[in-house]
Formats: C-alpha cells, sequence, structure tokens
C-alpha cells in the first residue's frame, strides 16, 4: 500500500514541532525567508530539530536566499531537504550539493515537464498556487494543470487541509503533501487537533485508494 508522506511546514514553535510528530508527519518545514510570518531565526529552528523524535525530517525553505546563509543552515541544521522557492536556476539549487525539492507556481501555459527537465537533480517537484510573492498564499490551484504522468516524486501544496486532502489524493496520486496553513489557529502557530484530523484524512484516503485499486499508488 502506498503511504502518503506528510509534511507540515512553517512550524515556529517547538511544541507544535512535537504535536506535528506525534500526528505523524514525516517531516516538518522550517522557513527561512524573514518576510514570511512564519519565518524562523537558526538558533530557533535548531531548538526545533533538537526537540523531534528519531526519522522525522526536517527541510529548509528559501527565497532567493544569499548563499553563505544557505550554507550556514546547512551547516547548523543540518536539514534532510532544502526546498527553493524564489528563482534559483538549476545550478544555484544544485551548488549546495544537497538534496533539495523545486517549488513550482503552478498556473495555465506552464511546461511543468520541462521543469521536470531543467531541475532533473531536484529530489521532487513541489507544486504550490500561483498568487503574488512567493508561496501559495493557501490557495487551491487547477489540480487539472498537473500532467497524468511528472516522471518525479510530487509534492501536493497550495491550500490543502482535512476537508480537501482527501480528493486532493484522488484525483492527484502525489507522493507527499505539504500543508501549513490549514493546520493553523493563526500564522505561525499550530491546532494540534487540526494536525491531526489533517494526518487522518490522508491516511483514510490511502486505505480507500487501496480497497479502490489494490495497484494504485505509484509514485508519479
Amino acid at each position: 500500500m502506498h503511504r502518503t508522506r506528510i509534511k507540515i511546514c512553517g512550524i515556529t514553535r517547538v511544541e507544535d514541532a512535537l504535536a506535528a510528530a506525534q500526528a505523524g508527519a514525516d517531516a516538518i518545514g522550517l522557513v527561512f525567508y524573514p518576510p514570511s510570518p512564519r519565518a524562523v531565526e537558526l538558533q530557533q529552528a535548531c531548538e526545533i530539530a533538537a526537540a523531534l523524535p528519531p526519522l522525522v525530517g526536517t527541510v529548509a525553505l528559501f527565497v532567493n536566499a544569499e548563499p553563505r546563509r544557505v550554507h550556514e543552515v546547512i551547516e547548523r541544521l543540518r536539514p534532510s531537504l532544502l526546498q527553493f522557492h524564489g528563482d534559483e536556476t538549476p545550478q544555484q539549487c544544485e551548488a549546495y550539493a544537497h538534496p533539495y525539492l523545486r517549488a513550482v507556481r503552478m498556473r495555465a501555459g506552464l511546461d511543468l515537464l520541462d521543469l521536470k527537465v531543467r531541475y532533473a537533480q531536484a529530489r521532487g517537484l513541489l507544486l504550490d498556487a500561483f498568487v503574488e510573492g512567493y508561496g501559495g498564499g493557501g490557495e487551491v490551484f487547477d489540480w487539472s494543470l498537473i500532467p497524468a504522468s511528472v516522471g518525479c516524486p510530487i509534492v501536493l501544496s497550495g491550500g490543502l487541509r482535512a476537508a480537501n486532502v482527501g480528493q486532493a489524493l484522488a484525483r492527484v496520486r502525489p507522493w507527499a503533501v505539504d500543508v501549513s496553513s490549514g493546520v493553523e489557529r493563526s500564522r505561525g502557530v499550530k491546532d494540534a487537533a487540526a494536525m491531526r484530523a489533517f494526518v487522518a484524512a490522508v491516511r483514510a484516503a490511502d486505505a480507500e485508494a487501496q480497497q479502490d485499486c489494490p495497484a494504485a499508488g505509484a509514485a508519479r
């Protein structure tokens, strides 16, 4: 049975990181983009990561960051993955010799298959809504924009919450889902009950997919 991986992004507090792990999250996201209300300082991020139980990954998110800043985060935090949300070229993403995800702001006319080729070294593509600025703004995008086969793991983001993630999984069949505002009670502060409900909805959708088609679940 394919188990959809779950990343809870925008963690700013140790207690929220622990609640995410206890709910069943596979990874947490730490935002290193100062304009974001969910941004964390490096020391704060290190304290959050140090409190995590084993086998829960950390993802460090950047938007057009200075290379020295990315190197500093890698050296001190040692994240499982980097996540680039800005205008970083493939060469810039690969310069750190560290596993990374490339975020893609989905809109009509975007050639996702071409991006997959250009960012061939990425561990996967994270698909988010196209809004002003960087990040998806908690908005759902048109899932029909995603080709039937991308050829790499897809991390689905953009306006996901417990109420719609089952529909998203049935439609897209991503490798993983990424949620932030959909499990918050205020910006940067997570809601433990909402995180549990989100994880439960993902697991229910996985179980339903297995019942509908035992061979379902191959990663895109």
